[in-house]
């Protein structure tokens, strides 16, 4: 074996371990989140840890949605989850919809007609370079002004605007993937700006939309701060609501374990749903270089 060859091998051979490595890592959470949420009261805590349950303890999903109680060394109730999961359901579905349709506007703007000039993209997303903390309170207070404290529509309307600038910022950069030659094309077989725009470039980027929109909907779905200080009562996210699981008993990290697992469903229905335009988008970019 040549010298080349041997090389060659140790490099393969390390690429392996680091990809191994990097599945390690991905993995283990997802998988110690799902054991400890089929494991019983006993099992939760345990010195060596427990990887693989003995029994399916099927009842710390069953308790977060009817609200029960857990036995054994002791006895705590599970808060019923319910309402948060429809409430998370509510202001990111709403919130990523709105955050997408301007976006979208936005997007064609830029990327088509310069609006707001070469400063403006720049400008745009360096709202968002400010921890979310800095706009937080004075959202507070102009929402007890105008009345939107605790309410649906108060917090859609702030996922949509503290997302917004993602969505346009990626949305514009499929935009300009898409030759111009096209929309000029149209024009001249007598499309209108408009129409060139929504009848010719729009269909190209679905995949990208698809993309971005995932984006935004897992920023919405897993947002705590904004959640945690514009809602009190009638509205409950699952980021909020997670921190409840703590008792006087202590924590309580089977029924929380199961709520983890419960919030990451929708994520990968939400994925599999849009998989063939998902893979579209995020190599979009690197199909044309």
């Amino acid at each position: 074996m040549s010298v080349e060859e041997t090389a060659m091998e140790k490099q393969t051979l390390t690429g392996w371990i680091l990809i191994l490595l990097g599945l390690v890592l991905v993995i283990f959470p997802l998988f110690w989140i799902l054991s400890t949420s089929l494991k019983s009261i006993g099992e939760w805590v345990t010195y060596p840890p427990i990887f693989i349950p003995e029994r399916l303890a099927v009842e710390n999903y069953l308790s977060i949605f009817t609200g029960g109680a857990l036995g054994g060394g002791f006895v705590a109730r599970v808060p019923n989850v319910t309402k948060s999961v429809i409430d998370s359901a509510i202001c990111s579905v709403g919130g990523t919809a709105i955050s997408i349709i301007i976006g979208l506007l936005a997007a064609f703007g830029i990327a088509r007609h310069r609006m707001g000039g070469e400063f403006f993209p720049i400008f745009l997303l360096s709202a968002r370079m400010a921890p979310p903390i800095v706009a937080a309170i004075p959202l507070l207070i102009l929402y007890s002004i105008i009345g939107l404290v605790d309410t649906h529509i108060g917090l859609i309307i702030a996922y949509a605007c503290f997302t917004l600038p993602y969505s346009t910022w990626m949305i514009a950069s499929f935009i300009e993937e898409v030759p111009r030659d096209l929309e000029e094309a149209a024009q001249v077989d007598g499309m209108s700006t408009l129409e060139s725009h929504f009848k010719v470039t729009l269909p190209l980027i679905r995949g990208g939309i698809a993309a971005t929109s995932l984006f935004v909907f897992i920023l919405n779905w897993s947002e705590f701060l904004l959640a945690l200080t514009l809602t009190h009562e009638k509205v409950l996210t699952i980021p909020v609501q997670i921190k409840a699981f703590f008792t006087y008993s202590g924590q309580l990290y089977g029924p929380q374990s199961a709520f983890g697992v419960i919030a990451i469903i929708p994520l990968i229905i939400f994925s599999l749903i849009i998989q063939r335009h998902l893979v579209r988008g995020l190599t979009f970019g690197a199909i044309k270089g």
